[in-house]
């Protein structure tokens, strides 16, 4: 792949070591956020909500309340795995034949679907699925959490009353989607100034901040009346009016009706442990398949060589083959998904506690900025969760009410044979599995710690044919790879990220480990205080 960047740079982000707990995540403010609340006593649980709410204000254009995601849970006291599934959903009172084909080809070079007319399964009120994150916060906090409700969204609010830092890497999010972003007035008002994106400052004391004034009254509201009013009460109420208002057919119905869904992970053995993945209508029940292959074909000895890369390489296109063969939410296809055939902006985040609960959490509003709507009421970034259905209908996969939405994200907790234990996932769209694949490879099959891990150069074959290997590989590795392969090389860089970005949590003994994309700007390990 052509390049003009720098062949000589080193970057590191040395893991980091607590003996109490820790959040790994893509923003690191919303990561001190969570480890504010383990230093106040709180749960590993009672961090995830708190850093899923920050996340809803720093990292809009990934994930928020306006999304859908699933989380694994270790509970050490009990030695209990568990999935919260709080994925999204069509509304039931969508009608198809508001999704007319314009039989103008794909609706683009990157998502196979048919064009919609006025791409409205892509983009504004019409693409919007029912949100599930505030569900899965309220089942996770109602099942585990040590602290009010009210405390671990309230930061969240302060943060969005401070109003949307811009750095390079907020103009750099915005910019890439402001086109779409300028057609909806509250995501204009919200992410842009003057219709373009916004710019940081020059001077050293300067700062630029977009205001988010609907979206602090929105938290506090939610901090104070509790997470069902997302669901049944006056926000309920305004969500729905606001996207029926301008064309959606999420309606409070929908809303009333959604709930999380407590489920047994899959429990895959590998190297004499185990992998506690999400099951049903995630990449789950294909990480399976190609932890099975490596169990069986990769033979580790010392570190990853050519013969590890090669295997890793055959392992994830052949779980990839399986997974395409059918697709959809139907009766026996709900192992299968679609996310691969596009790309998707999402966050994951891992969080272990002092007591060794443990947390790997994976949330998404599907595209960037998902529907690139923002509710004017209440300014929340809603969901694109509509393109995840195929709109030609007959297939297993098609757009039909009420039907759940498929999902490509993969978080895991991996018990190693030695007695470590770490929560890992990623965002990245099709690029996850393959990240989550490798570095629970590195760890339970190379023994490494997981500084070590985090640094280890990856490949990526999510790309049919294609296998993608970082430039930093050894010679002999990407020799190998590229006479066996349909082989590129790319260099990791932060966009577009041509490999997953993974956030990691580790448990050894008493000690615990955090470690998140050494490319990744905002992304870091914080230990609470």
């Amino acid at each position: 792949m052509p390049h003009q960047f720098s062949l000589s740079q080193d970057i590191r982000k040395p893991a980091r070591r607590a003996s109490g707990g820790i959040v790994a995540s893509q923003s690191r403010r919303a990561a001190e956020i969570g480890a504010e609340v383990l230093a106040a006593g709180g749960d590993c649980v009672d961090a995830v909500v708190a850093t899923t709410f920050a996340l809803n204000v720093l990292e809009p254009w990934m994930s928020g309340v306006g999304g859908g995601g699933a989380m694994v849970l270790y509970r050490a006291r009990d030695k209990r795995y568990e999935v919260i599934d709080y994925g999204m959903r069509a509304p039931a009172s969508l009608r198809v034949e508001d999704y007319p084909i314009t039989g103008q080809g794909a609706a683009s070079d990157l998502f196979p679907w048919a064009r919609v007319k006025d791409d409205r399964n892509l983009h504004g009120p019409g693409s919007i699925a029912v949100p599930g994150v505030v569900a899965g916060m309220e089942e996770a906090h109602r099942r585990h959490a040590k602290l009010p409700w009210k405390d671990l969204v309230a930061p969240a609010a302060k943060l969005a009353g401070e109003g949307l830092l811009v750095d390079w890497w907020t103009t750099l999010m915005i910019a890439s989607c402001a086109l779409d972003l300028r057609r909806y007035p509250a995501s204009a008002e919200a992410f842009l100034k003057d219709g373009l994106p916004p710019n940081a400052q020059w001077g050293i004391k300067a700062e630029t901040r977009l205001p988010q004034h609907k979206l602090q009254a929105t938290l506090a509201h939610l901090a104070a009346a509790g997470p069902r009013d997302f669901y049944q009460g006056d926000l309920a109420a305004s969500i729905a009016a606001d996207i029926k208002r301008d064309g959606g057919s999420l309606s409070v119905e929908d809303l009333a009706a959604f709930r999380a869904h407590l489920r047994e992970p899959l429990a895959i053995p590998y190297r004499g442990g185990k992998v506690f993945a999400t099951p049903e209508l995630t990449a789950g029940p294909t990480l399976a398949h190609a932890l099975r292959l490596l169990q069986q074909k990769l033979k580790p000895q010392g570190a990853p060589d050519a013969a590890a890369y090669v295997e890793y390489a055959a392992a994830l296109q052949s779980a990839y083959r399986e997974r395409l063969q059918d697709m959809g939410d139907a009766d026996g296809k709900r192992a299968l998904g679609a996310e691969h055939l596009a790309p998707s902006c999402t966050t994951h985040f891992s969080v272990v506690d002092r007591h060794g609960n443990m947390a790997a959490v994976t949330q998404t509003l599907l595209s960037t900025f998902g529907s690139k709507y923002v509710t004017p009421t209440s300014g929340i970034a809603m969901n694109n969760g509509i393109m995840w259905f195929d709109p030609t209908p007959g297939t297993t996969n098609s757009l039909a009410p009420g039907k759940r939405c498929l999902t490509n994200y993969t978080p895991v907790i991996g018990e190693t044979a030695d007695g470590r234990r770490l929560a890992v996932g990623a965002s990245g769209g099709r690029r996850i599995l393959p990240a989550v694949t490798q570095l629970l490879s590195f760890v339970m099959d190379f023994g490494m710690d997981l500084d070590t891990a985090i640094h280890q150069p990856r490949i990526d074959a999510s790309e049919g044919a294609i296998v993608i290997g970082d430039a930093r590989l050894p010679a002999e590795t990407r020799k190998t790879l590229s006479e066996r392969f349909d082989y590129e090389e790319a260099l990791v860089q932060t966009a577009p990220m041509k490999f997953a970005c993974p956030s990691v949590v580790m448990r050894d003994g008493d000690s615990n480990f955090g470690a998140t994309e050494i490319f990744q700007p905002w992304a870091d390990a914080v230990a609470e205080a």
